[in-house]
């Protein structure tokens, strides 16, 4: 069970994937923060580098985060290693890399073009093995434009495959069906809630399925209370609107009540919690990929520890749909 396909691409990748959001460090919209807050370019490196050496071969990063930079320390991660491991970066986002600061979204053909070959140049590769729509609310239309482009950068090698990191199965649908070579759809699902209602559409057309969030933003790596509060330099601790685990910077006491329910459940077997909640992703549906964030090589150990005990039993995961009364 330790490897997975991204859908009809046949591009073979870990079960557990790294997101490469953290490691990008501080950017803004505004006063608003987007990242996780101050990091250390360093331990990411390590952090990239152990998780290769614990099986980990798929890293999942985006041109925005950290304004770039996440894309640049893993390249520096990989200097070396490039055949080794399987890069998905997304497009959509536009930024200064100087000031760190976004811009307005970008769904264009034209952008398409341009942003593929800066993060070429970030990545320090010639090819890019999954290329992803970053807009997740793009409207249909102006998404199906975009197949034509993404399927000649397949034809010119800059890219292997692409997919969407979308939450609404109707545009996962018809990306799908426009695009001959889409792979993959990227949503947002842990435990606690998420979109389920994309997983039909990716049985329907054999795409890979990554998960982002897997971890419900933290939540279910166990280190939160009621009384937690986060920093106001992190994503969580200005809490933006889409942010459902996070409110005001403090864990939303909905989650942690559902968390507890489930605890035990997730822990047996020897399992830390966040084990437990790859391991229920694992069961739920075969073709999930998840890509918990990591910018420690304590919490890459631990994450890759999940691969170890596999997914949960059918009668665990049947008792955590029912206690999360979804059964």
């Amino acid at each position: 069970m330790n490897t997975r396909f991204l859908g009809r691409s046949g591009i073979e990748v870990s079960a557990l994937g790294m997101g490469c959001w953290a490691i990008g460090g501080p950017f803004w919209a505004g006063a608003q923060p987007l990242g996780w807050g101050e990091v250390d370019d360093d331990e990411s490196i390590r952090a990239v580098r152990r998780a290769i050496e614990l099986g980990v071969t798929f890293f999942d990063t985006a041109n925005v985060y950290g304004a770039g930079h996440s894309e640049k320390i893993l390249a520096r991660a990989l200097e070396g290693r490039r055949d080794e491991v399987v890069i998905a970066t997304k497009f959509g986002g536009t930024f200064d890399e100087q000031t760190r600061q976004t811009g307005p979204d970008d769904g264009t053909p034209a952008n398409v073009e341009r942003s593929v070959r800066e993060s070429l140049r970030r990545l320090g590769t010639d090819y890019i093995d999954l290329y992803q729509l970053h807009i997740n609310s793009l409207p249909i239309p102006e998404a199906l434009d975009l197949v034509p482009v993404l399927e000649g950068l397949i034809d010119q090698g800059l890219i292997r495959a692409y997919g969407w990191s979308t939450d609404f199965p109707e545009r996962a649908d018809a990306f799908a069906t426009e695009g001959r070579r889409c792979a993959t759809i990227q949503a947002d699902l842990s435990v606690l809630r998420g979109s389920f209602e994309v997983l039909p559409v990716a049985a329907k057309h054999d795409l890979g399925v990554i998960i982002r969030g897997p971890l419900a933003m933290g939540l279910l790596g166990g280190r939160y209370s009621a009384t937690s509060e986060l920093p106001r330099d992190d994503v969580r601790g200005l809490s933006p609107e889409w942010m459902t685990y996070f409110h005001d910077g403090r864990p939303t006491p909905e989650f942690l009540t559902r968390i507890d329910a489930i605890r035990d459940i997730l822990t047996s077997n020897g399992r830390t919690l966040a084990q437990g909640a790859l391991a229920w992703l694992w069961a739920f549906d075969a073709r999930t990929i998840p890509i918990p964030g990591c910018r420690t090589v304590a919490q890459v150990e631990e994450n890759a520890g999940a691969l170890q005990y596999g997914p949960l039993t059918e009668p665990e995961l049947a008792e955590i749909e029912r206690l999360m009364g979804r059964a």
